[in-house]
């Protein structure tokens, strides 16, 4: 379904945006970057089945640059989680380091940032539930949430 409107997303408490992806170096090695590839599916299904681990929500962009941005309810729980010996993650590492490690021929990179109320802002017009939206709560973007400096007093203004 499409929102025509303006709508922001807010979610309660501090959060964690973690971006992670990959990059095909070389595009030929479908034996290198496949099964690299095929991981995170498998552990975003395993995390979307057990919510108490603290993942939110997801979404993939696929391209020779592979991106997924993550929502997680806290730092503690996503590093708990790429720790947990019982989990996908561990594996997956380390199964990129025994068959790529650093040949060249698979890039791997992520990115993490706290948010806490008053240190983000969004904005959707005219698209679906997506991102934030979908990991938090989709509101009008009105009174005085209309603009980026709005939102985020509105954000800070928040109990």
């Amino acid at each position: 379904m499409i929102y025509r409107e303006r709508l922001t997303a807010t979610l309660d408490g501090d959060f964690v945006v973690f971006l992670i992806g990959m990059r095909i170096n070389k595009p030929l090695m479908v034996h290198k970057w496949l099964p690299v590839a095929a991981a995170m599916p498998r552990m975003i299904r395993e995390l979307s089945k057990q919510p108490e681990l603290g993942f939110l929500h997801a979404e993939m962009w696929f391209s020779r640059t592979i991106i997924l941005v993550q929502y997680w309810r806290s730092m503690e729980q996503l590093l708990a989680y790429a720790k947990d010996r019982q989990a996908q993650h561990l594996p997956a590492w380390q199964a990129f380091n025994k068959a790529i490690g650093t040949d060249g021929s698979v890039g791997i990179w992520h990115e993490t940032y706290a948010a806490s109320a008053g240190t983000y802002e969004n904005i959707y017009v005219n698209m679906p539930s997506f991102g934030l939206g979908k990991a938090g709560i989709l509101q009008p973007a009105a009174g005085g949430k209309q603009s980026a400096a709005g939102r985020l007093k509105a954000g800070r203004d928040a109990p």
